[in-house]
């Protein structure tokens, strides 16, 4: 399935100052929607998840601005319907947010279990490799059922999104209130795509198709003796599918190139994971005080 679409930004030009922001943001965020020819790399979720957290900063001043305060008190009614809205999808959200980070922590336990063992196979000792292997493959079978039931999730609270942009908003809404619809579901169309496609670079499926390439491009990697992993790591549809592949032809049949092209994949491999891991902590905060700020609209 392809990444959810994100709808343009335009947002009226005599708005509070940071909705300026907000809406260079969004668009900005929209370019990152990945291509067909590379989708899913680390670095482009990265650079995605510090500008979504920059955004959440962004959308937290607006709504706490003196003029969208006094919005919200004079359509109390109208307000808390669009803060419950927006309240329910924010659970679904931080569940997508906090399991893509402990996936990818315990990933990177594993991936350091891995390096050590196969660094005690280069010295010739017994590392019990293939335990290890199996160990880790397990671990990414389990977490890919997790992933499809958060991406289920994902794509119900896109199917909500979709009715309710779909739908006119009341007659009685003012200005500033158009404004904050628009923004609080535009902010959610954008998370919901850069959950979806971190959460897909976590758990591609390994198709026949997909073994077959990941196949040939290890053999290459293997006959060029790791020259340009760096170049080479461009053409990986997904970098973490294709170590499960690595680490299959490891299986009863261990040779010192395979064991090279497995720990440089698995460097890579552990470098974007702290990467990834950092930009979810700081979204996870940023969630969390937006559904403070939401639950604070409707008890004051």
């Amino acid at each position: 399935m392809a990444n959810p679409p994100v709808r343009s930004i335009s947002l009226p030009s005599r708005e509070h100052p940071c909705s300026v922001r907000i809406e260079a943001l969004l668009n900005h965020l929209k370019s990152f929607q990945f291509s067909p020819s590379a989708p899913y790399e680390s670095e482009i979720i990265q650079s995605s998840l510090a500008g979504l957290a920059e955004l959440y900063n962004c959308v937290e001043e607006f709504m706490n601005s003196p003029s969208m305060q006094q919005a919200l008190t004079t359509a109390k009614h109208a307000a808390g319907k669009l803060v419950e809205q927006a309240l329910e999808g924010s659970i679904t959200l931080l569940d997508s947010c906090n399991m893509a980070r402990e996936i990818l922590m315990t990933m990177k336990e594993h991936v350091q279990t891995l390096q050590s063992a196969l660094r005690r196979k280069g010295r010739g000792r017994d590392s019990s490799i293939e335990s290890t292997i199996h160990a880790y493959l397990s671990f990414r079978k389990k977490a890919k059922k997790d992933i499809a039931k958060c991406l289920g999730g994902l794509k119900r609270m896109e199917i909500a999104n979709n009715v309710t942009n779909a739908s006119s908003p009341p007659l009685d809404l003012s200005q500033d209130l158009l404004n904050i619809v628009k923004i609080l579901g535009e902010t959610s169309d954008i998370t919901i795509s850069v959950f979806w496609s971190l959460l897909k670079f976590l758990s591609l499926p390994t198709s026949s198709a997909t073994k077959a390439k990941g196949w040939s491009l290890i053999s290459k990697l293997v006959r060029t003796r790791l020259v340009p992993f760096e170049k080479e790591e461009s053409k990986i549809v997904n970098l973490a599918a294709n170590i499960d592949i690595s680490l299959q032809t490891l299986l009863g049949n261990v040779q010192s190139n395979e064991v090279k092209v497995a720990q440089k994949m698995l460097e890579t491999l552990n470098l974007s994971s702290e990467g990834l891991v950092a930009g979810l902590d700081c979204m996870f905060r940023c969630l969390v005080q937006n559904r403070v700020s939401l639950l604070n609209i409707l008890t004051r």
